[in-house]
Formats: structure tokens, sequence, C-alpha cells
């Protein structure tokens, strides 16, 4: 069985003015006493606002969906003992004039020096996808087959429609600001790991980016672990929310191994298109078209059809077609987590809108 792994970001916040609170290593402390929380299960993030836990190597979403409830309700109480709450929202929906302090971290430091404006408005919160593949080689071919899908699987995910107390009209800022790093959105096609490597390289070398943390593509190789990372997806308001992203990730992923190891050839898309259609579906999410892979614009609901059916095979290898079935049908009925914040926010406000992502 293909394994997998996920991290979610959360941010802080005020129970009171809703604004962010800098109480990560209070958290993170009271957090780590917690009998069920293991050593680096939560973790530091760049703002002292934020906080980040990541889930052991699980075998199967079970597994997933029962790790993410754990460090939720770990990190939720840990919170409430000092006095704020978790918030489960991909941005932080009211800010003040003041920055967050940042994490006192020699890299993030540097970060800090290098990019001021752009460091301080990092409250932004993701999840990410870790799915384990046979060799890095293996995992250059299987992210140039992933790169089509990215589009979908941000519009699916999309839960960051707020900045600063107003809507944004996209259902998924935190791509927006995520974007405006040197290296970040969809990754280009390498011809082969050798390729991949070498222009990583160059980078490097140039001194554009300060080390290969600094790769911000949507979804790339591990550097810690035997993974190809997902990172395109805004963090879940729910955890089942975040069960049915994993599993597909990982079907994607193992769909790709296999038509790689049948000599398929990828689907191509020219990079300017690729870079639209992320855009477009961060400004929409599921509310309107979206690129399919071919690189042709379609209703939303034709192009979730086409990802279901390109996944079928691995989501029934790997006994996951039902619950994977019954979560997506929930969120076409219930909408992107985007669409029930702001279904909040006109019903009851910004305390209806906190209740909802802190819940």
């Amino acid at each position: 069985m293909t394994t997998v792994g996920v991290e979610e970001e959360y941010v802080l916040l005020d129970p009171h003015t809703h604004l962010p609170v800098a109480l990560s290593e209070e958290v993170r402390a009271k957090a780590g006493l917690a009998t069920c929380v293991d050593e680096g299960e939560v973790q530091h993030e760049l703002l002292q606002a934020q906080v980040e836990v990541a889930t052991p190597v699980c075998t199967d979403l079970e597994q997933v969906g029962g790790h993410l409830l754990r460090l939720r309700h770990a990190v939720g109480t840990a919170a409430e003992e000092n006095g704020c709450r978790v918030a489960m929202t991909a941005t932080a929906p009211l800010r003040d004039g003041t920055p967050v302090p940042i994490t006192q971290n020699a890299r993030y430091l540097k970060m800090r020096e290098e990019a001021g404006r752009l460091v301080d408005e990092q409250l932004i919160c993701g999840m990410h996808v870790h799915v384990a593949v046979p060799d890095r080689e293996t995992a250059v071919a299987v992210m140039n087959r992933l790169r089509v899908w990215l589009p979908t699987l941000l519009a699916m995910s999309a839960n960051s429609p707020l900045w600063d107390g107003r809507d944004t009209g996209f259902a998924s800022w935190r791509t927006i600001v995520f974007g405006r790093w040197p290296v970040s959105g969809p990754p280009p096609y390498f011809h082969t790991l050798t390729d991949y490597e070498n222009r990583i390289g160059m980078l490097l070398e140039t001194g554009l980016i300060a080390d290969r943390g600094q790769l911000y593509w949507q979804v790339r190789l591990s550097d810690r672990y035997p993974t190809l990372e997902v990172r395109c997806l805004d963090v879940q308001l729910e955890a089942d929310d975040a069960v049915l992203l994993a599993g597909i990730v990982r079907a994607l992923v193992t769909t790709a191994i296999a038509e790689e190891q049948a000599g398929a050839a990828p689907v191509g898309c020219p990079p300017e298109l690729l870079q639209a259609a992320v855009w477009h579906a961060a400004r929409h999410g599921l509310g309107s078209t979206l690129m399919d892979p071919q690189g042709r614009r379609r209703s939303a609901g034709d192009v979730l059809c086409m990802l279901v059916q390109h996944i079928t095979p691995a989501l029934e290898d790997s006994g996951d077609l039902r619950e994977v079935s019954a979560l997506l049908h929930r969120l076409l009925q219930q909408g992107t987590p985007a669409d029930r914040q702001r279904r909040a926010l006109a019903e009851g406000g910004i305390t209806a809108l906190t209740d909802l992502i802190t819940a």
C-alpha cells in the first residue's frame, strides 16, 4: 500500500478581537505535554501566530483522519488553555497594523530581512500531502503528470476568501499571497531528475533563493522524506475535508506511477496556460469553469467527473473509492470551505465566521 502523510498549518486567533495572536510557542509547549502527541508532531511556523502539525506515515485514510482529529484536538485544547483559538482557515480573516512577530529562527530572520513586507503578510495556512514514491527519478515523472491536475485540486480545497475583514473575490486568496515568492506556483516540466537538480542548482548558485526550502512550487520532491509533496492545497475546515484531498492526491500519484511504468505519454501543458488556470481556480473555486488536463475550459463538474474516472482504478485498489466518493458528494452538496465561510459571514458576521473556522 502506498503510504501518505499530511501536514496542516493553523493560525491562532484572539477569541474576542478575532485578530492573530503570537502565542505559538506557548501552544506548542502545552500541546507537546499531551499524552496523545509525539515529539515533532506539533511544529513552529514562520510567524508566531501559526502552528503546524504533521501526521505519522499512514497506510489508509482512516489513519489519516484519526491522526488529524487527534492533533487538532490537542492543539485546540492547548490554545484554549492559553486564551486563544485555533483557526482552520488558509488566511487570517482580520489583521491590524502591527505585524505578527516572526519565529526566532536564523532562516526565518534572514527571510524577514530580505522580504520584509511579504513575510509580514504570510498569515496563510496550507495543507501538504506527502505520498511515497519508489525513487526520485520516478518522483519527477509523477510530478510532470500531476501538474495538469493542480488547478482542480486547488479549486476543491479553496478556503481563504477573506483578507483584512473583506471578501477578496477569490476563493483562495492564500494562493495569490503565496504566489509572490520568486519560485512558486505550478512547477515547470522537467525532462529527468538530472534536469530537475541542475535547474535547482542554478537557482541556488545565483543566490536568488537562499535554500531548497524556498522552492515553493505547488508540487515538489521532498528533501526530507522519500515522497512527492503536493502543496497547492488550502488548509481545510474539517478533518474529513483533508481526508478527501489526501485520498485523491494519493490516487493521482499511484495512477501516475502506473502510467509511467506502462510507458504512457504524459499530458503536456504550456506553462503560461497552467499558470493562468491556477489563477482562475484560485479566483473561482468550484463556482465556475476549470481547465481539464488537455487544456480545455470546461464546467467544474465535468472536470471533477474526469478526475474521478482517471483515479477510480487506484481508489479501488486502495479500498478508498467508497469513502472518497461519499466525501466528494458532500463537497458538492456543501460547497468548498470558501463557500461555507462566505455563508457564515453573510448570515452571522465575523463572530459566526470565527465560530465556523475554529469549530
